[in-house]
Formats: C-alpha cells, structure tokens, sequence
C-alpha cells in the first residue's frame, strides 16, 4: 500500500510518521515546500521525496495524507484536487485561514467548494478527528449503543480552542446535525501563545429535537482538562473530560440505577494518550483501504463541523438565531 504524505511538520513526525513507518505493507513518499523537512522524514522513517505534487500523484498513492497546517490546506488542495488523487486523508479542521479559532462563513464555503471538486474527480475524502479514538470515547458509543439509553435528548460543552473542532465534531457524532445556534461573543480576548479569541457561547437545537450549550474559549489552563462533554439520553448519560480524563456514565435503565467511572490507567501522560488516538485513527483508515471499504470518519464530517462553525459566527456577529442547514446548505445552490 503506497501513502502520500503532503506536510512534513510537527504533527505529521510525531503522530503520523511513526504510525504509518511500522505498518509493514506501507510505502511512504513525502512531498514538503521545504525540501529539507521532507528528506529528514525520509531518513527518518523512510521512504521516497517528490519534489511536486504532480510528482507524488504519480507515484501512484492509494490514499494522500494532506498535513500541512489548517491556515494552508485550502490552498494545498487547489492545487492537489486538478491532479486527481484516488483518496486524501484530512487533518482538522478541514479548512481554517485564521487559525482553528477563528473559524469564518468564508473557510465553510470553501470547504464545500473544494469537497465537490473532489467528489467531481472521483476522489474519496476521509477526516482524522481522532478525538473518537480515544479510549473514553469508544467506550461511550459502546455503551450508548448497547444499553437501553434511548434518543439523546441534550448535550454540554465546554471547550479549550485547542480541542475546538475535535469537540464540535463529538458533539454531532453522539447527538445528530444541528438544527439552529443562538450565539454570543464575550468582550473578553484570550490569548494562548500567538493565538488569541474571544469567547463564544451558544444555545443550540437539533434536528432531531435534542438541545445543548457550547462554551469556546482559551482560558481553560492547560495544566486541566482541556474539555468538557456531558451528553445526556432519555435513559442516561455520559460526562467526558480531558485527553485521559475518566469517563462517567449514569445508566438510569439498569434495573438497579448504575454511576461508573472508567479510568485509564495512570501510568502514562495525558499526551501519550493523545498519540495513541491519532494511532487508532490510522490503522482503523488504513484497514478501510485494505478492504475497500468507506473511511471511518468521512470527508464530510470535515465539512459538517465547519456548517456548524460559520452558523455560530453570523449568530454572534448578527445577534439572531440561524437555521444552519437553511442558511448553511452542504450542497452547493442554496441560501449560504
């Protein structure tokens, strides 16, 4: 199986690269606009350097990784989509000029553009978003789905910038799309590093007659949990917190009525766990192509979370309430 890697930063050595180099039937080739990043992958990890997209696509990829920092993936994808990759792999969020804060009506429209000028290659489209790997995560939508929880009736959220889009995404992985955001923004700006926003709070309905609230802010320390996640169903509930926070769970359909917590174990950082989601992401998208199968996480999702972003802005920049999928439509041709 042959993976393209297009940005060799960061991310894409620590959480990707020694991932995909002990997958045995995994040949890797890497393009970088600096040249010298892309080689010391190679040597790395090893591998082959392109020296262009052009010459990556014709290496003959079976899927492209495209990890390149979300302020730059729009333009990457400009240019990588007229060339016709088979399949891409997304980080997240799929498309943020301003950074993964600052997230605009404009970076949900071309995000949408761009999803269709794969879709008009034949190109398939997959998202990392591995915050559903994690292992408090796999094991909520196991016993959401095992028990009698029924519908779930609201959600609670209350989110660190840095955990952002991953979060939006779990919010609608465990509830459904949402119908209308009533936003505001606080007066206040956070800043973490060179990042800076202000908070935004907003009540929110979905299609399926759930309701929730989402707090997005950077002055969560980074010291503590860097999110917090309550989804609540007809029958129970669930709370989540943190990269390796435990997992409580509140089963009100057991016969006798049941609060568990599920730990991990305490013998590793909350950032180990964080590498390992990003390793179970992987493989579970690699074993999807080996069986030609759809992605786990679909391009789509990519575009959903930004749907629900660009709505939340102009609720906050127009003080009212929108209808996301009215004025927001995934398809290209409607109101947005």
């Amino acid at each position: 199986m042959r993976i393209g890697i297009v940005g060799t930063g960061k991310v894409a050595r620590d959480c990707y690269l020694p991932v995909l180099a002990k997958e045995k039937d995994v040949e890797l080739a890497y393009f970088s606009r600096t040249s010298g990043k892309a080689q010391a992958c190679a040597e790395a990890f090893g591998g082959t350097v392109c020296e262009s997209l052009r010459a990556l696509v014709d290496w003959g990829p079976d899927s492209i990784f495209v990890l390149t920092n979300e302020t730059t993936r729009a333009d990457v994808l400009e240019e990588l989509l007229p060339l016709q990759p088979r399949r891409l792999f997304l980080e997240k969020p799929l498309v943020a000029r301003h950074g993964q804060d600052n997230v605009d009506e404009e970076d949900f429209a071309t995000a949408r553009r761009l999803l269709d000028k794969a879709a008009a290659v034949s190109c398939e489209t997959a998202m990392i978003f591995n915050y559903r790997f994690f292992d408090q995560t796999l094991a909520a939508r196991d016993i959401v789905a095992s028990r009698n929880f029924g519908e779930p009736v609201a959600v609670q959220a209350s989110v660190n910038y840095a955990c952002w889009s991953h979060c939006i995404d779990l919010a609608l992985f465990f509830v459904g799309p949402v119908a209308t955001v009533s936003a505001l923004t606080g007066p206040r700006e956070h800043r973490h590093g060179q990042a800076r926003a202000r908070d935004v709070a907003a009540a929110l309905t979905f299609r399926n007659g759930a309701s929730g609230t989402i707090l997005g802010t950077w002055g969560m320390n980074f010291a503590f949990p860097l999110y917090e996640l309550t989804v609540h169903y007809e029958r129970g509930r669930f709370h989540g917190r943190g990269l390796d926070g435990d997992l409580e769970v509140f089963d009100y359909a057991a016969a006798v009525k049941r609060h568990e917590v599920h730990a991990l174990t305490r013998n590793t950082s909350r950032w180990d766990q964080y590498k390992a989601s990003f390793g179970k992401s992987i493989r579970a998208y690699l074993q999807s192509l080996r069986e030609g199968t759809p992605p786990p996480v679909p391009g789509l999702a990519g575009l959903e979370e930004l749907q629900f972003e660009a709505a939340l802005r102009r609720s906050a920049r127009q003080g009212r309430q929108v209808n996301v999928e009215a004025e927001f439509p995934l398809q290209a041709g409607g109101t947005a």
